[in-house]
């Protein structure tokens, strides 16, 4: 099969695009690296912000698109696949519809879709990054997404796509949740496809400082919780300076946040989610404890009733300083759960697994 993935979220294009390639398939990835993570792709399409730089990306763009026909498969990372508004995006979304056999949209992220969930009265979930019980959050965050994504181009292109794509895939649970109102007949969730480290194993032992490591995207500290976890783990050293280190990383590339993770026994991540991302389950992969969204519903949508390695936290300070001394008080745990991590993104999350899910998905999914 000739599959060509367009945009990139963390790694996971280049990381399906491995697992297809180990099968046998012809995959290309177009991307700009998602940004400051400079993630592989085989095809670099990145827009300088610069006066001329919407002219050249363009150009590049429009040389490049006569390369991107004849594919079996499609898919994209997002609505806004390319770093171009919604408006110009959609021709292009035509063109590959109409010079390819089979086109699927990625529900990976945000999108009109996930916005109008966490934001629309009976709210989906519990909580979110907008939402706490039946309150709205109330920051610039939520307005800038909310101001972005109803009622504009981009959410109009966000739906042309959902209804006129051959079908969506979901990497989480809540994005999933998102999507399953309006779109059943053609949606599927299939799990993120991680890098199995074959050499990993638990590292901790009792009688040292546990590591605690936090990344930090300075423009989505908010969105993503580490505010509240970052004081919450301070908080923490200060009453257990004898038991607790803070390795923190503020946006830095993929391949050293990734070396960052091998120093650490425990990572925070996802406050407000209800499954594990990609950052935590690479660290999981590499045999490290994950404290975040990890709420029941990701274990039922995966089929998972045995291995429960994550620390799961609600979006509270009090509750992540009290996961977080558990762990502290619990040091002789740690070796089991740091296992289980290894073994859970192994039974789930193996590029070759996931890689047949998404080809068989794609093959049964008719083609118009």
């Amino acid at each position: 099969m000739k599959i060509l993935l367009i945009g990139e979220y963390s790694n996971v294009h280049w990381t399906l695009a491995e697992g297809l390639r180990s099968l046998g398939h012809t995959v290309c990835v177009v991307s700009n690296g998602d940004f400051w993570k400079d993630y592989r792709r085989d095809i670099s399409l990145v827009r300088q912000y610069t006066k001329t730089g919407g002219i050249k990306y363009l150009l590049k763009l429009y040389t490049l698109l006569p390369k991107l026909r004849g594919y079996d498969v499609v898919q994209l990372i997002n609505p806004m696949f390319l770093e171009l508004k919604a408006e110009r995006i959609a021709p292009i979304y035509r063109y590959l519809k109409r010079h390819n056999k089979k086109v699927f949209l990625g529900a990976f992220g945000m999108d009109a879709y996930w916005v109008e969930a966490c934001t629309t009265r009976p709210f989906r979930f519990r909580y979110s990054d907008f939402n706490i019980g039946d309150t709205l959050i109330t920051n610039n965050y939520v307005t800038e997404q909310e101001a972005d994504w109803k009622n504009t181009p981009k959410a109009e292109l966000n739906h042309h796509i959902a209804n006129d794509c051959n079908g969506i895939i979901a990497g989480l649970y809540e994005y999933h949740a998102a999507y399953d109102t309006s779109h059943k007949e053609k949606l599927t969730y299939i799990p993120f496809p991680v890098p199995c480290d074959k050499s990993a194993q638990a590292l901790y032992t009792p009688g040292r400082k546990i590591r605690f490591f936090i990344g930090i995207q300075k423009e989505r500290s908010i969105y993503k919780g580490t505010d509240i976890m970052l004081r919450a783990l301070e908080r923490l050293a200060a009453d257990y300076p004898n038991d607790c280190k803070i390795l923190k990383a503020e946006s830095v590339p993929f391949e050293k946040y990734s070396r960052m993770i091998e120093e650490c026994d425990v990572l925070l991540d996802q406050l407000y989610g209800y499954s594990p991302g990609m950052n935590a389950l690479l660290a999981m992969s590499k045999g490290k404890i994950v404290v975040g969204g990890a709420e029941e519903e990701c274990y039922d949508i995966l089929g998972e009733h045995t291995l429960r390695p994550m620390v799961n936290v609600t979006p509270s300070e009090q509750d992540v300083y009290d996961k977080l001394e558990w762990l502290i008080k619990n040091k002789e745990q740690i070796a089991t759960m740091q296992q289980q991590s290894i073994e859970f993104v192994k039974k789930h999350h193996s590029p070759e697994k996931v890689a047949k899910q998404y080809l068989e998905f794609w093959e049964t999914t008719q083609a118009f």
